[in-house]
């Protein structure tokens, strides 16, 4: 199955294994300046990887973050292309309270420039954002040669190029150890734990990300996946063509899809863990990491994230696998982990009282 990642078509292969960074302390708010190694045993745990700390390191990712770098993530709008909305994918026009918490999260993945998306999410730093964890760390093309993201850089609220609320650099990724050791040949161990947090460094007048757009999403685990959500994200390309170059499937809006959710049982060739749900869904690469939101309030622009946006899945309306027929009954869906206490919960904590 596809995965809807930071490069369009991107398929993930196993990684390289071997010794992963660690940094327990993170969890009790302890400050880093650098990354932490250790090897770990074959458990869960929280991985912490210091990406931009000092003064000079932050000034480097802004200036590597140039108007000409962050127009080639964005794809060119077809000029004649008629617009087409629907609940499967739209430009979100709605509350500016919800487009000030998602944005546009750049990185770079071995040496490829690339964009996921992220969000803010209420913390006690003020500074944590969740995104996919292949959006944080992830082996490169031939599934080898694990790297974190580097030049990491968060726009909340991005649009047509413009950062209205500021640019934030990345200090700390959060992710799992489970996840550092993918294997795309065992979706069913993995899947389940591509989530990750950021913690990002305040902006250029000291302001925390929160405090600089003045809201955030809550956060929850353990929620029942079996409801009406709400999408979002950064797409760079639809899967629809009749909506392929709308502005909002260029990566340079924000896109939305919503409607009852959907959990994906998997294959016998390509099974799945229990919890990765959602609802139907025509954006593509870029979109990752976006939120999974319930409870929404279109009106406040206010919810719960309750899940990640991490690949795609052809779902009929009963909820069996099926092929890309391209008929009504067998519908694109946009899926990923939904949180809970066992695997998102200590990233969570981890990320929310790092320094």
């Amino acid at each position: 199955m596809p995965k809807t990642s930071s490069r369009q078509n991107r398929m993930f292969r196993p990684p390289r294994r071997g010794p992963v960074l660690v940094a327990a302390a993170l969890a009790a708010g302890i400050a880093v300046s650098a990354p932490a190694s250790a090897t770990t045993p074959d458990g869960d745990g929280v991985a912490v990887h210091a990406q931009a700390v000092t003064t000079a390191q932050q000034r480097a990712v802004l200036d590597y973050w140039t108007p000409d770098r962050i127009a080639a993530l964005t794809e060119p709008a077809a000029a004649d292309q008629p617009p087409k909305s629907g609940p499967d994918g739209a430009p979100w026009t709605g509350s500016d309270t919800l487009a000030r918490t998602v944005g546009r999260l750049f990185f770079t993945d071995h040496g490829e420039d690339a964009s996921c998306t992220a969000t803010v999410v209420t913390s006690a730093n003020h500074s944590t954002v969740v995104t996919g964890g292949h959006c944080v760390n992830s082996p490169d093309l031939l599934g080898e040669d694990n790297q974190w993201a580097t030049n990491v850089m968060f726009a909340p609220g991005y649009h047509d190029g413009r950062a209205p609320y500021g640019k934030f650099v990345g200090r700390l990724g959060v992710a799992d150890t489970t996840w550092l050791r993918y294997d795309a040949l065992d979706s069913a161990r993995y899947d389940g734990h591509d989530q990750a947090f950021v913690v990002l460094n305040p902006d250029s007048r000291g302001r925390t990300v929160q405090d600089a757009v003045g809201v955030a999403q809550r956060i929850a685990f353990d929620r029942p996946g079996d409801r009406t959500a709400y999408e979002f994200g950064y797409p760079r390309s639809a899967s629809d063509p009749a909506r392929q170059g709308l502005p909002e499937y260029t990566g340079a809006r924000l896109a939305y899809c919503a409607g009852p959710t959907r959990e994906d049982p998997g294959t016998p060739d390509f099974p799945e863990p229990a919890g990765q749900w959602g609802t139907a869904c025509v954006m593509g690469g870029g979109a990752s990491g976006g939120p999974r939101i319930a409870g929404f309030d279109p009106e406040r622009g206010l919810g719960t994230v309750v899940g990640v946006n991490t690949y795609s899945a052809y779902l009929t309306p009963a909820g069996e696998v099926c092929a890309d027929s391209g008929t009504p009954d067998c519908e694109r869906h946009l899926v990923g982990p939904q949180f809970t206490s066992a695997i998102t919960r200590p990233l969570y904590e981890a990320a929310q009282r790092a320094n």
